[in-house]
């Protein structure tokens, strides 16, 4: 048995050929625009997470301009509390000595 390749064989091939051909580029541009679609959502996504990180951004740095005027650091609590310490001390040995005279005048 021969198979003899007839004009409407022929072109019945190329018919079937031509659509796969094109059954297979429509898949591909339906798989691009997927892929494409995917990768805007990403872009979307992280626009909106840098937008979220820019706000974050902004208030760590206006914390960070607002932190001098609210903090005081340790060192200097402890200094001025010693200051003050030593004023009330000084204060306390005077109304002691103010006392002792005091007493020496009552008799």
């Amino acid at each position: 048995m021969t198979f003899i390749l007839e004009p409407i064989h022929l072109i019945w091939l190329i018919g079937i050929g031509l659509g796969m051909l094109t059954g297979l580029t429509g898949i591909a541009r339906w798989l691009l625009g997927q892929f494409q679609s995917r990768i805007d959502d990403r872009f979307s996504i992280l626009a909106a997470d840098s937008q979220a990180w820019r706000v974050v951004e902004r208030d760590l740095m206006k914390l960070r301009a607002e932190l001098p005027e609210l903090y005081v650091r340790r060192e200097d609590y402890i200094r001025g509390q010693t200051v003050l310490e030593a004023k009330l001390d000084s204060l306390s040995a005077r109304l002691e000595l103010l006392q002792l005279q005091g007493r020496r005048r009552e008799p």
